[in-house]
């Protein structure tokens, strides 16, 4: 098979775009791939790295505060569907798959132009611009959560969920002791996205002195911006600071709670465990999709949302101590949780991929 796969901009449209990429690899081994992704983001490093071939395009999003310079948002789109068709024609691939990001959008209207069958993946709630744009024409729209059906084309649209998650499942377990945890203790993990976040860190650093002395660990993951900011506070022995974890995922798998924000590989990876968590979505987010995604969980009885705005040590402390002193709620939350997680879904998406070849 020969698949162009199109994604760019965050972790959260590269890393399920690698998913569906790894597993097409697992089904037949001898496929051809070639990712398109803008010039300027994070893809252009990790993808190649990989050994993937790459080609970057010059790509932005519209600028809803400034019309005047979605004229040069519009310039770079045309180009970008001109440079695809040139691309599309000299690889011939039997498939486009679109992973979000801008790029998506110039990528797959141009595979439709040249009658190459196309797949999108959604992951989050609610659609973003480009997706919205695809979903008109492209053969089939994937989607991570069961909500997000009735916003696409019914005869299009398929509930995959996110293909990240049936990687989670697959990797191994670290435990909380190679941290420096008690082994009997529960671990409560408090993460603000990779990157960290400006109006978070006040909010966290107020937080952590009501940690100390609880009877349970906490682990809280500043971000590399800001781990310096933390430095000169006082903890004690059940509460550790780090800048970063490469393996979050896995110590994740030996937590028994998370705080975190509510982007959509956040998502997949706490529904594919089945892991609490108390969600603070970021209002920051186009179309404020991260509150959207937490709220299906919320209703599904798999999380609690707790605002930016109504984050305080107060609102937390309070939030953890009832879950993890209500044994039957928190029973149920892992519950509910799983139920959301599909432990398959890059197979889903494979099976999709093959059925608008065929």
């Amino acid at each position: 098979m020969k698949v162009i796969v199109a994604a760019g901009g965050t972790g959260g449209h590269i890393y399920p775009a690698l998913a569906i990429i790894n597993k097409i690899k697992e089904k037949e081994s001898d496929s051809e791939f070639l990712y398109i992704g803008t010039s300027d983001r994070m893809e252009k490093d990790i993808i190649p790295n990989l050994g993937i071939k790459f080609i970057g395009l010059e790509m932005t999003g519209l600028n809803r505060s400034n019309p005047l310079s979605n004229i040069e948002v519009f310039r770079k789109f045309n180009n970008a569907i001109k440079a695809s068709r040139k691309i599309i024609k000299e690889f011939k691939p039997d498939v486009v798959v679109g992973a979000g990001g801008y790029i998506t959008a110039p990528v797959l209207y141009a595979a439709h132009k040249e009658g190459i069958p196309t797949l999108i993946h959604e992951q989050n709630s609610i659609p973003g611009v480009s997706n919205k744009f695809i979903g008109g024409f492209a053969n089939r729209i994937c989607v991570s959560l069961p909500n997000s059906v009735n916003l696409f084309p019914k005869d299009k649209v398929v509930y995959t969920g996110n293909p990240r998650s049936e990687e989670i499942i697959k990797v191994d377990k670290l435990s909380k002791t190679k941290l420096g945890f008690k082994k009997d203790k529960k671990l409560v993990v408090v993460v603000m996205g990779s990157l960290g976040s400006t109006t978070m860190t006040k909010k966290i650093k107020e937080l952590i002195p009501a940690f100390n002395g609880k009877d349970y660990q906490v682990l809280i993951i500043t971000g590399k911006k800001y781990y310096d900011d933390y430095k000169d506070m006082e903890l004690d022995d059940n509460v550790k600071i780090v800048p970063f974890m490469e393996n979050l995922i896995n110590l994740l798998k030996d937590s028994d709670l998370i705080v975190s924000r509510a982007g959509a590989s956040t998502i997949a990876e706490i529904t594919a465990i089945g892991l609490p968590a108390i969600l603070v979505p970021s209002p920051y987010v186009t179309n404020n999709h991260q509150y959207k995604n937490a709220k299906e969980l919320e209703d599904a009885g798999a999380c609690k949302i707790v605002t930016e705005e109504k984050f305080s040590k107060d609102t937390i402390i309070a939030e953890i101590d009832k879950l993890f002193s209500n044994e039957k709620e928190y029973d149920n939350m892992v519950k509910n949780s799983k139920k959301l997680g599909i432990t398959d879904s890059a197979t889903r998406i494979y099976d999709e991929v093959k059925r608008i070849i065929r």
